[in-house]
């Protein structure tokens, strides 16, 4: 099962290599993750999402919580939360294309953020679904390039 995790760490170098060694050294693949700072500058959130039973995040979870750096882990996987990624895609358009993929980035609320002679590269945010659905709708086009941040996540609510 996925989960993802909200991780509150010290905002300093070499934070995130320990995370992640973490995962590399008992063998778990982070499938995403993010990193940024949060309100607070001393402090960085990193939002991971790594596939493993509950027995596997449990374990993770008490041994970054005995990282001096780590200042709070939460699974929100079973949370209500309002999740994003962005994906900047190339696709080929010639002018014929063109009017077409712009009705279809217009469905789905993308922005194209630049025009080539023979692409446009368009940028489109939401959860995994949309952005699976916008990538299957240009592959007819041909995609030259694509780039997915990972998932970032908060949960509803007062916190």
């Amino acid at each position: 099962m996925r989960h993802t995790l909200a991780v509150l760490v010290e905002n300093r170098p070499g934070v995130l290599s320990h995370v992640a060694g973490l995962f590399a050294r008992r063998g778990y693949n982070i499938e995403s993750l993010v990193v940024g700072e949060t309100e607070d500058k001393t402090v960085s959130r990193i939002t991971l999402v790594v596939e493993g039973d509950e027995r596997v995040i449990e374990q993770v979870s008490k041994q970054l919580n005995k990282q001096i750096e780590v200042i709070k882990v939460n699974d929100i996987t079973n949370e209500e939360t309002v999740d994003r990624q962005m994906l900047l895609l190339k696709v080929t358009a010639d002018q014929a294309a063109r009017q077409e993929i712009l009705q279809l980035m217009e469905i789905f609320r993308c922005r194209v953020v630049d025009i080539g002679r023979r692409s446009l590269i368009i940028e489109a945010t939401g959860d995994e679904g949309k952005l699976e659905a916008v990538t299957q709708s240009l592959r007819p086009f041909g995609i030259k390039e694509l780039v997915r941040t990972g998932k970032v996540a908060m949960v509803r609510g007062p916190k």
